[in-house]
């Protein structure tokens, strides 16, 4: 039964998948379109559940279900609502009900998995629970509420009041540095969720307490952002757009004595700034350093951030494949139904700016500088520098942290030097700094990129380190094996420094190689070339690499 009924969807909207724009359609009603219809093929109507947008062997998930849930109200076609309720219910069924548990008020992975916490399941933050689930289901039950009241019955929404009160409560058991949680006000995207969150639940059931933390938590995180006019979570192609998400939550539907509501609005515009500044046209992707990234280049891998973009200028001249669904890190195209249904308000704020205009040309050479302060992790403001022409863009950002890998403690996310560059197809080309050390000097500039540890000891063989540069491969016409910079297809790169001169090579790749790919669910394969420091040297140990395109 359940493949038949399929069968009938991937019918029903295999046409709608790959169909034209049509001339009556805004880019956000397109978006809504078309996420809906990809997701249309993986639900379960049986169950009330997206099966797993991961294809993990038929298990359900309940994150994706719940932004399907808010698009099919938007929809409101056939049972859509229905259905939308169907799944609302099933996700409000797998939420932790015990207060005494740190997941409390959380919701499960998947309606398949164990019972967390127990022998055989055991609570792992980010792996059995995510807390930060709380924030995205939370937040797409108030923007149901808000925006389709009269679809839901009244026994529905104070269920779905209920279930906000109890991930408010949960959400307030995170403090950065206590029982293994990271969530510090810099932490931008959970944060401002969980802002919103309380603060709305707090006023719809009259909780005093409640809203005023809300509103103080807030204040640390805007306090922040005010330091730059930057999110600390900057410049991330995923989470600028779930960042974004959430302040036009603030703008849209707090109150005007909220704090949220008084400067969501400036947030949205400033980051947009920001991210305008760092944005190539030619190249449609935007420039480093990303503090958070799950790809290379946005046009191979999916990112919140493209979908944003698509609903402002289109899907064709955004960061974005003709098929979203064949993209890396494609299950993130479950959250387009959240990201259309705010577009037309967030997008009238940008209206009297110039981000729509550098979003479809490039404006020309320029550099960017600004700064980012991620507290606790960093001892000062993160410094960051990024240089744009054409057809190259450079960024690097210069930091001094508790850990290596940036404020998420992750080198496979974290990119502090980048360069990317049109190739003669009109492919992305890449390179990106793997991060070594918690200390890193790192200035883009004309050309250059300047790598410099600064937290050298004269040579002590513990302190003997290396500069690792991952290379995206070549397009389907450029050389297939690598064996150094020469092979490297659009770019032509200059190292100089006091390193070793002749770098170890090896490939990683999804089938073999000398190691694995760095991101399962976005996969790019790479070469790598590691620059070793030599042993002896006394001052602090630089690498100096110049790109200059091909054909310029």
């Amino acid at each position: 039964m359940v493949l038949f009924k399929s069968i009938l969807a991937f019918f029903a909207v295999g046409l709608t998948l790959g169909s034209e724009f049509p001339s009556n359609e805004t880019y956000s009603q397109n978006l809504l379109r078309e996420s809906m219809a990809w997701m249309d093929m993986f639900y379960d109507a049986d169950a009330g559940y997206l099966y797993d947008l991961d294809s993990n062997a038929l298990v359900h998930g309940t994150r994706h279900s719940a932004w399907y849930a808010a698009g099919l109200l938007a929809r409101n076609k056939h049972d859509d609502v229905e259905q939308a309720l169907k799944i609302t219910r099933n996700v409000i069924s797998g939420q932790f009900k015990d207060p005494e548990k740190q997941w409390y008020g959380d919701y499960q992975i998947y309606p398949e998995e164990p019972t967390v916490g127990t022998d055989h399941y055991p609570a792992v933050m980010y792996n059995s629970w995510d807390p930060n689930w709380r924030g995205f289901i939370g937040t797409t039950f108030v923007l149901m509420m808000e925006e389709f009241p009269d679809l839901i019955p009244n026994d529905d929404q104070s269920l779905i009041i209920e279930s906000l009160y109890n991930t408010s409560v949960g959400d307030s058991y995170r403090v950065g540095g206590v029982d293994g949680d990271n969530l510090y006000p810099a932490y931008s995207n959970p944060s401002i969720m969980r802002a919103f969150v309380s603060g709305w639940t707090g006023r719809k059931i009259g909780d005093a307490n409640m809203t005023l933390a809300a509103e103080t938590y807030a204040s640390e995180v805007i306090e922040l952002f005010e330091r730059d006019n930057t999110l600390s979570e900057f410049n991330s192609g995923t989470y600028a757009g779930v960042s974004l998400y959430a302040l036009t939550l603030w703008a849209k539907y707090m109150p005007e004595d909220s704090v949220m509501r008084q400067k969501g609005a400036s947030m949205i515009k400033y980051t947009w700034e920001t991210l305008s500044s760092l944005y190539n046209a030619n190249i449609r992707n935007v420039a480093g350093p990303w503090d958070r990234s799950y790809g290379y280049d946005m046009t191979r891998y999916l990112s919140i951030l493209a979908l944003q973009i698509w609903t402002i200028i289109g899907k064709d001249k955004s960061p974005m494949n003709a098929k979203p669904y064949a993209m890396g890190h494609k299950g993130d195209f479950a959250i387009g139904p959240l990201v259309a249904i705010l577009a037309p308000f967030h997008n009238s704020l940008l209206e009297k700016t110039s981000v729509p205009s550098t979003l479809l040309q490039f404006p020309g050479e320029h550099n960017v500088e600004t700064t980012a302060f991620s507290p606790p992790f960093d001892t000062y403001p993160r410094n960051i520098t990024a240089y744009l022409s054409a057809n190259l863009t450079l960024g690097a950002e210069t930091f001094s942290e508790d850990a290596i890998g940036g404020p998420a403690t992750s080198a496979n996310s974290f990119n502090p030097a980048v360069a990317q560059w049109l190739r003669p197809d009109g492919t992305v080309g890449w390179a990106t700094y793997h991060p070594q050390v918690k200390s890193l000097v790192a200035i883009a500039g004309q050309g250059f990129l300047s790598l410099t540890y600064p937290d050298w000891q004269g040579g002590d063989k513990d302190n003997v380190g290396a500069f690792v540069i991952l290379i995206g491969t070549n397009s389907p016409t450029g050389t297939r094996d690598i064996t150094g910079w020469d092979g490297v297809e659009g770019v032509a790169v200059t190292i100089t420094g006091n390193i070793n001169m002749q770098p170890t090579i090896s490939f990683n790749g999804i089938y073999g190689g000398a190691g694995e790919v760095i991101n399962s669910f976005s996969v790019f394969e790479f070469w790598n070339f590691t620059y070793t420091v030599p042993s002896g040297i006394t001052e602090a140990p630089n690498m100096m690499l110049q790109f200059k395109v091909k054909g310029e």
